[in-house]
C-alpha cells in the first residue's frame, strides 16, 4: 500500500468530519464569491494558514478566484513555512499522497524527484508529519479545483534565490497551481502591526523579495515566488487582487490574500511597446557608423528605467550581427539604441553594416528579465535544470563568460548541446566543468 501522511491537524484547525468540513468551506467560497470582483484566474497565490474560524474567511476570498481553473489545474505546488521542525533549506516527504478528510490527495512522485536533485532539498517526513502550515490549505483546494497533485514543500531558511530556483523547476504553464502559505506579523501592539502589515502588502504587490520572518512567517517561500514572478511579468502583463490584511485585536496574528497571474499574449500596450523599441533600433542604425549625439531623453517613463536588451540583425535569413546587455546599467531606450549601433557596425564576427544593406535588415529586439542564478553543483544537475525553448543561460568562470539567448534552443535544441556550445563562446572547452563555474538564467520579451 502506498505511504500516507495522516491528517495532523482535522478537528482542530478545521473540522475533522467530511460532512461538516465541506459545508464549512463551501460556505466560505461562497460568501467570497458573492462580493468577488471578476478578475483573470491567477498563476500564484499567498493563503493563510490558521485555524479557518480566524483566517477562512481571507483564505476563501482568493480561493474562490481559483473556480475557473477547475480541470485545467492538474498540479498544485504548495510550500509553506516550517513550524514544528528545524529544515535547512526546503523539505519535501517520501510518501505518496496526503489524507484530508475529504479524501486522500496524491502527490507528483516525478515533480518531487526533480526537486530532489536540488542540492537545497532534502527528504524529510519528520518535516511534514505535523506541519500544518500545507495541511490547512488542502479542503479549499479539494473543494474548488477537484482533481489534481500536489507537490508539498516545507520551508526553512531557503534564501529567495533557492526558492525561487524550486519554483522556477515547476512553475509550468497553466496547469502548475503555486500556492505560498503565510500568516504576516505575529503577537505585534496592534497599531504597530497595522503598519508592519501594510509595509509587508506594499512589499510583496511591488514584487519586492525583502521580507523577513517578523514580517511574515512564510517569508522565504513569499520571497521566492515574487522573485520568480519579477523574472517573469513586467508591468504592463501583472495584475494583483487581494484581500485587506486582517489584524485581530484578539489575536494579533494578521492574515492577508493575494493572488498574481500574467499572460504571454502580448497587450495592445506590449505591441507599442515593442514597435517604439524597434523603431529606435533602426533609427540608430541608420544614422551610419559615426553616431550623432543623443541625449536619450524619452518622453516614456519606462524608456528611462534600467534594463537589459539585445538587439538581433538578419539579412536574407543570415546572422549579420548580434550585441547586448546581460544586465541593466542604463535606460533601456539608450540600451537598445546602443545596442543595435554595436551590432550593426561594432560585432567583430562581421564587417560593418552597409548603407545599402540596411534597409534589407531584419531587426529583433529582446528585452532580458533579471538573471537569476542556478544553484547546481554538477554538470549533470544543470542540464537537469535547463528548460530548453525557455531559457536564456549566461555561463561565468574567472575572466571567461558568454551568453546565449533563448532563441539559440532553435539551433540547438539538446541540453547538452546548448551547454558545450557556450562552453566554447566562452572559449572554454566543451566539456569543461569546475565548482566555481556559475551559470544564471534569464528570460526574454521578443519584439521584431
Amino acid at each position: 500500500m502506498p505511504q500516507i501522511r495522516p491528517a495532523a491537524v482535522a478537528g482542530s484547525f478545521y473540522p475533522g468530519d467530511a460532512a461538516a468540513l465541506a459545508a464549512e468551506v463551501a460556505a466560505y467560497l461562497a460568501e467570497a464569491a458573492a462580493g468577488a470582483v471578476r478578475a483573470r484566474a491567477p498563476k500564484a497565490i499567498i493563503a493563510p494558514h490558521a485555524g479557518y474560524m480566524y483566517s477562512g474567511a481571507i483564505a476563501a476570498s482568493i480561493y474562490a478566484r481559483l473556480a475557473p481553473l477547475a480541470g485545467i489545474v492538474r498540479r498544485v505546488v504548495l510550500a509553506g513555512p516550517a513550524h514544528r521542525v528545524c529544515v535547512s533549506g526546503a523539505a519535501i516527504p517520501s510518501t505518496h499522497a496526503f489524507a484530508s478528510p475529504l479524501g486522500d490527495v496524491v502527490l507528483d512522485r516525478e515533480a518531487l524527484a526533480q526537486l530532489k536533485k536540488l542540492p537545497f532539498v532534502e527528504v524529510s517526513d519528520r518535516a511534514h508529519a505535523l506541519e500544518h502550515s500545507l495541511e490547512v490549505h488542502l479542503p479549499f483546494l479539494q473543494s474548488v479545483l477537484r482533481d489534481f497533485a500536489l507537490v508539498p514543500v516545507v520551508v526553512g531558511d531557503a534564501s529567495p534565490a533557492q526558492m525561487a530556483l524550486l519554483l522556477d523547476t515547476l512553475w509550468g504553464g497553466a496547469e502548475t497551481l503555486i500556492v505560498v502559505s503565510s500568516d504576516l506579523s505575529h503577537y505585534l501592539p496592534y497599531d504597530s502591526a497595522r503598519g508592519r502589515d501594510r509595509d509587508t502588502a506594499r512589499a510583496i504587490l511591488g514584487l519586492e523579495s525583502t521580507l523577513v520572518p517578523q514580517d511574515a512567517c512564510g517569508a522565504a517561500p513569499i520571497n521566492g515566488l515574487l522573485r520568480a514572478a519579477r523574472a517573469r511579468a513586467g508591468s504592463a502583463s501583472r495584475w494583483w487582487t487581494c484581500a485587506t490584511p486582517a489584524t485581530p485585536r484578539a489575536t494579533r496574528i494578521a492574515w492577508w490574500a493575494t493572488a498574481h497571474s500574467h499572460s504571454r499574449r502580448p497587450s495592445m500596450r506590449d505591441e507599442q511597446r515593442g514597435g517604439l523599441l524597434l523603431a529606435i533600433a533602426r533609427e540608430s542604425i541608420a544614422q551610419g557608423p559615426e553616431p550623432r549625439a543623443e541625449s536619450f531623453a524619452w518622453d516614456e517613463n519606462w524608456l528611462r528605467e534600467p534594463a537589459a536588451s539585445f538587439v538581433t540583425l538578419r539579412e536574407a535569413g543570415e546572422l549579420r550581427g548580434c550585441i547586448g546587455s546581460v544586465d541593466a546599467y542604463r535606460g533601456l531606450g539608450e540600451d537598445v539604441a546602443r545596442n543595435a549601433h554595436a551590432a550593426a557596425y561594432r560585432d567583430p564576427r562581421f564587417p560593418p553594416v552597409a548603407p545599402t544593406e540596411i534597409a534589407r535588415l531584419d531587426v529583433e529586439v529582446s528585452v532580458l528579465t533579471p538573471r537569476m542564478p542556478m544553484a547546481v553543483s554538477s554538470e549533470d544537475e544543470a542540464l537537469a535544470g535547463l528548460r530548453p525553448g525557455q531559457d536564456g543561460l549566461y555561463l561565468e568562470y574567472q575572466d571567461f563568460h558568454a551568453t546565449f539567448l533563448p532563441q539559440v534552443w532553435e539551433s540547438l535544441p539538446d541540453p547538452r548541446d546548448f551547454l558545450d556550445e557556450l562552453r566554447r563562446k566562452a572559449r572554454l572547452p566543451a566539456r569543461f566543468w569546475h565548482p566555481d563555474l556559475r551559470l544564471s538564467r534569464y528570460g526574454v520579451e521578443k519584439y521584431k
